[in-house]
């Protein structure tokens, strides 16, 4: 037991240096991104947005609840596999036959930036635009919808 201590320190230590940085950056925001699904919630609103309105309008609301959960654990899932994974090649998105590699959010909803005086613009008149609450589901409302 002794000895697969230094052993380990010295596998991993080599794994870090041989890996490179700036796909390793990438890979483990991508894999943060997608651990959080389940706070965010965008698979679901999307798959029940789509369900409502191309399978069957005003019905089967709860397809796309279970097509929005589905894809949220796997989602979970492969957010973890990727922040395990990250210091090791390969750093392409895995799973993108079913998952995209960004975030997924509805179509009837554009993320923006959150208004916060890092990201205000306008230092004259000391606010800027952006999303009010933006992590309330229905959330549309802006100061200064300029776009």
């Amino acid at each position: 037991m002794r000895n697969i201590l230094p052993f380990l320190a010295a596998l991993v230590i080599v794994g870090a240096l041989g890996s490179g940085c700036a796909s390793t950056e990438t890979k483990l925001g991508r894999g943060f991104s997608n651990m959080t699904e389940f706070a965010r919630l965008g698979e679901m609103r999307y798959e029940v947005e789509q369900t409502g309105l191309f399978d069957q309008p005003g019905g089967h609301y709860a397809t796309g609840f279970i097509r929005g959960l589905s894809k949220s654990f796997a989602r979970t899932g492969v957010g973890v596999y990727e922040v395990v994974t990250a210091p090791f090649p390969p750093y392409d998105p895995v799973f993108t036959g079913y998952l995209s590699p960004n975030p997924k959010y509805p179509d009837a909803y554009r993320p923006d930036l959150i208004d916060d005086s890092l990201f205000a613009t306008d230092t004259n008149m000391g606010f800027s635009g952006g999303d009010i609450a933006p992590y309330v589901p229905g959330s549309r409302f802006k100061i200064f919808n300029t776009h």
